[in-house]
This record gives C-alpha cells, sequence and structure tokens, in this order.
C-alpha cells in the first residue's frame, strides 16, 4: 500500500547504505515551446541559452533549461523567480511569438545518490542510466510513469515526475532503498 506522502517541501524519503533518496523543495517550473526564429530572443530574455539537442542542459547560477524536444524545453528556477521568467518571456512575446506554460504544481523532484542509486534508478526505468552522460536529462518512464531523468553526477540523479504519481514512485524507491542495502 502507497503511504501518504507530504509533497510540500524538502525531506529525507529513505536512507540506507546502499542510496539516499531526497523529496527537493518546490521549485519554479515552466514548458516553453518555440519555433527556430525565437529562439534567440529568448535566450537572450532569459539570460541562458536555450540548448538545441534533445537531452541537454544549459544553466546559470539560478535557471536551468532543459531541451526536451526540436520546439520544447523545461526551465526550473526557485520559486522566487517565477515572476521574472513570466516578465521576460511577456516582454518579447509580440516580437517573438511562443507558450510559456507555468508546470510548477504540476510536478515534483526526488533526488537519488549513493554508490548504488544507479541501481536504484534500473528497478522502474527500462533507460540504462549509465548511458546517461552527467549534465544531461531525458524523458522516461518509472514503473509506467512518466517522468524525466537527469544525471546530475556519477551516483546522482532526479526524477522530476507528476505529483499524483509521486507517492506510488517513492513506495518503490525506498523498498528498493532497503533491499539494495541487504546486498
Amino acid at each position: 500500500m502507497t503511504a501518504h506522502v507530504d509533497l510540500n517541501g524538502a525531506c529525507t524519503l529513505a536512507t540506507s547504505s546502499a542510496a539516499h533518496v531526497t523529496l527537493l523543495d518546490p521549485a519554479a517550473r515552466f514548458s516553453l515551446r518555440a519555433g527556430d526564429g525565437e529562439q534567440a530572443a529568448l535566450s537572450k530574455a532569459l539570460g541562458v541559452t536555450l540548448p538545441a539537442k534533445i537531452g541537454q542542459c544549459a544553466r546559470d547560477d539560478s535557471v536551468e533549461i532543459l531541451c526536451l524536444g526540436p520546439d520544447e524545453w523545461m526551465i526550473l528556477a526557485p520559486k522566487d523567480q517565477s515572476i521574472k521568467i513570466k516578465a521576460a518571456c511577456e516582454g518579447i512575446y509580440a516580437d517573438a511569438p511562443h507558450s510559456l506554460t507555468e508546470i510548477s504544481d504540476r510536478e515534483v523532484a526526488i533526488q537519488i545518490t549513493g554508490d548504488k542509486a544507479t541501481d536504484l534508478i534500473t528497478i522502474g526505468c527500462p533507460r540504462d542510466p549509465d548511458m546517461l552522460p552527467v549534465g544531461e536529462a531525458r524523458r522516461t518512464i518509472f514503473d509506467g510513469v512518466s517522468a524525466i531523468l537527469w544525471r546530475d553526477g556519477k551516483d546522482e540523479y532526479r526524477l522530476d515526475l507528476w505529483r499524483s504519481f509521486a507517492p506510488h514512485v517513492i513506495s518503490l524507491l525506498k523498498t528498493g532503498c532497503s533491499e539494495l542495502a541487504e546486498e
């Protein structure tokens, strides 16, 4: 049975000698869609060059942008940057039409770290995490749940998933964390 999980702030979800699973603080999240002709203006407005290759990430001090498709990006930033991002994109809309949709409340992020973090990811993800370069991310599924898998370090991952599916995925990660510690 899936237990209730408070998804409103950072907390440790599971920890063992194998891995650590942590719910990350809420972030400002946006889905951005734009054509080729608008990308330079959006990059300038956001202060980060939109990555061109699917799976690539671009970052500055506080904003992280992931290319999800040829005309699709996810923007992540601290919550207090939300208004600034909206204003920057709104300010160029007349000259660079695009679609910016805030999805901050739709998703949560779970961090998985530790010596067996890669093994823990494989309990529900058909993608080979070792094939994901550090600093990149990909859409995937985790036990049938649509997710974005980020690789932040050799043994450090993030899973972004819809809030409604988080308790199910968290339950699987907790079980896997315990089981991997027993090996």
